[in-house]
């Protein structure tokens, strides 16, 4: 080997060198590209180098390119159709290594570009595969039309087609760990919200945007499948949000994602809305300027319950793999959906089981009132009558009539007392304010109370209120040997507050089977919350808060 082919050797060995120290350090595909093209024109002593990529199969664009020093920068990224006989259009159609020693008569926009902007007269390029997918290609060119490039042109960009490989194959594998991540965190984000029993509406909302932001997508839509052929949009993310409101209805039918899904149950796409869409939807999802999207069922219970859909503006269809990134999603939204579902049966069973017992309560109030406290009553005044119209020297049988009549006023006083205590009179008479000061009134303990609120509440409010307070003094007087109990009541336009504090020994848990646990579902029942704090020689706390909103009416009529 002469010492002008080791000359020759040592500079393609260093300039490969200094493009695989770029690849190892992991430097960004652009860097490598403008490297390599760098290097292969100066190692190659041609005028022009440059590297292209396939676009979809009938464009190329132009990624990097170098010039010789006095030539004009060649970068012109396009895209560039492939038509012709150039470079990029013989290696699309062959996959192997192409050579044009002289442009005359070659067909096509981009020989017609680089021979008469460029002057080009020869050029080499070599194709770049990448996991057995053609890629792109290598290209360099020379103006010289005398001095065609070196039989061995083609060999040695191999070399250097090799290291773009492996820096693409870098950058994906990167790409792919990032993305997985991104994914992850935003599966975990969701999952967060599911577990905290978040309401859906929120979740819907919290995965449209985490679906739109991980995705390379224009829209991400939450939608339900309702009864009468009809698709609800739960959710929205993007740009077509104006278009489609959350709540606004669709009737389903012709060809759009939410026919095809409800349809076959199945993952749809629609590449071409311009070309293959219809119905009342496709047409709309056309006019919002969405391209193509991509949609995957959600499952709920074994049943069809709705969509996740995202949608691109551009003109490529969105990537092979959006229907599994957005499945991700699906059982995340299906859980949520369950759980508010099981919820809300579980609040409506409970708020049944409390309204029939309410009901049972005044039920057996009115019997007691209008049956057997008149029946006794009426009793007592016929001994009293014949009390009055005996003789009066038949004492004895006075006597007996007497203590008879003083025992009838007694039975009927505990009876009234009974009634009392199943739904109180006052309560439904005069409303919360007048029924918790008889309680305090008739409280084994003294009593404070701190009532800022007049007027009506609903009736079921009240009666939470009424027996929180109830069950809280006679828990007081039972357990905690309390000197003082504090009951401060609050309403306001949205929320009903109670504060019921003892000085006692505290050490009250729910827990433990006391009556605690029925007045939290009674509470709940309503929508409400409580709150028990109650630390060892320190007292016992309820904090209670019911949502009242609209239904909160001094003027209401009464129950």
């Amino acid at each position: 080997m002469s010492g002008e082919e080791l000359r020759g050797l040592a500079e393609e060995q260093a300039a490969l060198r200094r493009v695989a120290t770029l690849v190892a350090r992991g430097a960004p595909p652009g860097e490598v590209f403008a490297a390599v093209t760098e290097e292969v024109g100066r190692l190659l002593g041609v005028h022009f180098a440059g590297m292209a990529r396939f676009d979809h199969g009938d464009t190329v664009t132009v990624l990097g390119a170098w010039a010789a020093a006095g030539e004009q920068h060649p970068l012109v990224p396009g895209p560039w159709p492939l038509e012709g006989g150039d470079l990029a259009s013989m290696i699309w159609k062959t996959g192997r290594p192409v050579r044009i020693a002289d442009y005359d008569g070659v067909p096509g926009p981009i020989a017609a570009f680089v021979r008469d902007q460029l002057g080009i007269r020869s050029s080499v390029a070599s194709p770049i595969v990448v996991e057995g997918r053609l890629w792109g290609t290598l290209f360099v060119h020379s103006t010289q039309a005398q001095r065609p490039l070196p039989p061995d042109t083609e060999s040695r960009l191999t070399g250097f087609t090799e290291l773009v490989v492996t820096a693409l194959g870098n950058a994906e594998s990167r790409a792919a760990l990032a993305r997985l991540a991104e994914e992850q965190a935003a599966l975990r984000r969701v999952a967060t919200l599911v577990a905290r029993g978040v309401p859906p509406e929120a979740v819907f909302a919290a995965i449209a945007v985490e679906v739109g932001q991980l995705l390379p997508v224009d829209s991400a839509s939450l939608c339900r499948f309702d009864p009468g052929g009809m698709l609800t949009f739960a959710a929205q993310w993007g740009t077509v949000a104006a278009q489609f409101p959350v709540g606004s209805q669709w009737a389903l039918g012709g060809h759009n994602l939410g026919t095809l899904v409800l349809e076959t149950g199945r993952p749809a796409r629609i590449d071409s809305y311009a070309d293959h869409s219809s119905g009342p939807l496709g047409t709309s999802v056309r006019e919002a300027a969405l391209r193509s999207a991509v949609a995957t069922p959600i499952y709920v219970d074994g049943r069809l319950w709705g969509i996740i859909a995202a949608g691109s503006i551009l003109e490529q269809p969105l990537p092979s793999d959006t229907e599994a990134r957005l499945a991700s999603f699906t059982e995340l939204m299906a859980t949520a959906v369950a759980n508010a579902e099981t919820r809300a049966a579980l609040a409506a069973s409970r708020a049944r089981i409390v309204a029939a017992a309410d009901e049972t309560r005044r039920q057996i109030e009115r019997d007691l009132h209008d049956g057997t406290q008149q029946r006794l009553m009426s009793l007592m005044l016929e001994l009293r009558a014949a009390e009055a119209t005996e003789p009066g020297e038949v004492n004895e049988l006075r006597d007996q009539i007497e203590r008879t009549a003083q025992g009838l006023g007694g039975v009927v006083g505990e009876l009234r007392e009974i009634s009392q205590g199943i739904h109180p009179a006052i309560l439904s008479r005069g409303g919360l304010a007048p029924a918790l000061r008889a309680l305090a009134r008739r409280s084994a303990l003294p009593v404070k109370l701190d009532l800022r609120a007049t007027g009506r509440l609903p009736e079921q409010i009240e009666v939470a209120a009424y027996y929180a307070v109830s069950e809280a003094l006679t828990n007081a007087a039972k357990h905690a040997h309390a000197s003082v109990v504090h009951v401060e009541f609050a309403a306001h336009e949205a929320t009903v507050r109670l504060a019921i504090r003892d000085d006692g020994v505290g050490g009250a848990d729910p827990a433990q089977g006391s009556g605690l646990v029925g007045l939290r579902d009674r509470i709940e029942a309503v929508g409400g919350t409580l709150e028990v704090t109650s630390p060892a020689r320190h007292g016992t706390t309820l904090l209670i808060e019911i949502p009242a909103g609209s239904q909160n009416n001094p003027g209401a009529p009464e129950p």
